[in-house]
């Protein structure tokens, strides 16, 4: 079968691609995890908006 190097490039961007996607729902999984609920405000809900 006779592969074309548009081909190969193709398949090497949709790779890195994927490869980058996962690499950030990684940082934002650990993150969450190392950070936590630290910074939500739950119980200010009457504040006017700025």
């Amino acid at each position: 079968m006779y592969t074309d190097v548009v081909v190969i490039a193709g398949i090497a961007t949709v790779v890195l691609m994927i490869g980058f996607f996962v690499g950030v729902g990684v940082f934002v999984m650990k993150d969450q995890k190392a950070h936590g609920k630290q910074d939500r405000k739950e119980g200010n809900q009457n504040q006017k908006p700025v």
